[in-house]
C-alpha cells in the first residue's frame, strides 16, 4: 500500500483558503472515495490532503429568504439530505438519490461537496444539480465565485475549481411548481454504482411542459445535458408519441462510454428506456 499523504486539518475556512495558497492540497470531506485513490485504484494518491471535516462553516441545510433557492454547506452528509424537511418538501428527488448512495456508513460521511468536487461521472447527485442549474460556490483568499453546474465539470474528473479554491455551497433554485424525477440504473437495488443515471426537470404549463432539462451521468466521461432530446419534449404536451420521439432522439444523441460496468450499447438502450418510461409516469399512461 502506498505510503500516506500528510494531511492537514485546518480549524476555520479562513486557515483552510491559507493552506490551499501556500501548496496545492487534495480537499478531502468525508474522505469515502479518497480512501480508495490513496490506495492507488483511482489514479495516483495526493501528494498532500487538506480534511475539512472539522468545517462547521461549511455545514448546515436552508432555504432562502426569498424561499426560491435551496442552500446547502458542502460539507452535507447524504444522511442530513435524507432527513431534511425542507428538502423532502422542495426537491425530493435529491432526497431519493442521497438514498441510492452506498450504505448507511457511507451515506453518514459522504457529502454533497465531495460528489461534486469528486467529479466521477457515475456522482449520483450531479445530474439532479445540472437539471436544477445549481450554482456550485467556490471560495479562496481571492473571494467567492459561482459557478453554473453546466459549466463546473469540464473533463473526466476535472472541474472549473481552481488549486486554491474549495467548494463551499450549493444553490439549487426551486421554482414554485417545477418538477424535478430522477432514476438510477445499477448492477443491484443497493449499494450499486450506477451504469446509467437520469435526472428530469419540467415545469407543466397548460398541458404542456416548459423549461425542460435532461441530464445524464455515467454515460460519458463527465455529466451531461441533452439540449436535443430537450429540444423535442419543450413545449410538447404530454403524449405517447411524444415519448416515443424523445426516446429515438436520445439513444441517437448519446455517445456512451463502455467500461467494466457497462458496455455503451446497454447504456443506450437503458437511458432511452428511463426516459421513456419516465416520460409516460407524467403523462398518467
Amino acid at each position: 500500500m502506498p505510503v500516506e499523504p500528510p494531511v492537514v486539518t485546518p480549524r476555520t475556512l479562513a486557515d483552510a483558503y491559507a493552506t490551499l495558497a501556500g501548496a496545492p492540497h487534495r480537499p478531502m470531506a468525508g474522505g469515502t472515495d479518497l480512501m480508495v485513490q490513496i490506495t492507488g485504484e483511482i489514479g495516483e494518491p495526493p501528494e498532500r490532503v487538506l480534511d475539512l471535516w472539522r468545517l462547521d462553516e461549511l455545514r448546515g441545510i436552508a432555504l432562502s429568504a426569498t424561499g426560491d433557492e435551496l442552500v446547502f454547506g458542502a460539507l452535507t452528509t447524504y444522511t442530513e439530505i435524507r432527513r431534511s424537511a425542507v428538502v423532502a418538501a422542495r426537491l425530493p428527488a435529491l432526497v431519493e438519490a442521497a438514498a441510492t448512495i452506498g450504505a448507511a456508513q457511507i451515506q453518514n460521511r459522504g457529502t454533497l461537496g465531495g460528489n461534486i468536487g469528486n467529479a466521477s461521472p457515475a456522482g449520483d447527485t450531479l445530474p439532479i444539480l445540472l437539471a436544477t442549474d445549481a450554482v456550485i460556490v467556490l471560495g479562496s483568499t481571492r473571494g467567492e465565485r459561482g459557478v453554473p453546474a453546466a459549466a463546473f465539470w469540464t473533463g473526466y474528473r476535472k472541474t472549473a475549481r481552481a488549486d486554491d479554491e474549495l467548494v463551499i455551497r450549493v444553490r439549487i433554485p426551486v421554482p414554485a411548481r417545477r418538477v424535478v424525477r430522477f432514476r438510477k440504473v445499477g448492477t443491484r437495488r443497493a449499494q450499486a454504482i450506477s451504469k446509467v443515471v437520469l435526472a428530469l426537470a419540467y415545469r407543466e404549463d397548460g398541458g404542456v411542459w416548459r423549461d425542460v432539462r435532461v441530464a445524464l451521468g455515467s454515460v460519458a466521461e463527465r455529466p451531461i445535458r441533452v439540449p436535443e432530446t430537450e429540444a423535442v419534449l419543450e413545449g410538447a404536451a404530454a403524449r405517447e408519441t411524444v415519448a416515443d420521439h424523445a426516446a429515438a432522439v436520445i439513444s441517437r444523441e448519446i455517445h456512451p462510454i463502455d467500461d467494466v460496468r457497462s458496455t455503451a450499447d446497454y447504456r443506450r438502450i437503458v437511458t432511452a428506456r428511463i426516459l421513456h418510461r419516465l416520460l409516460r409516469e407524467e403523462g398518467g399512461w
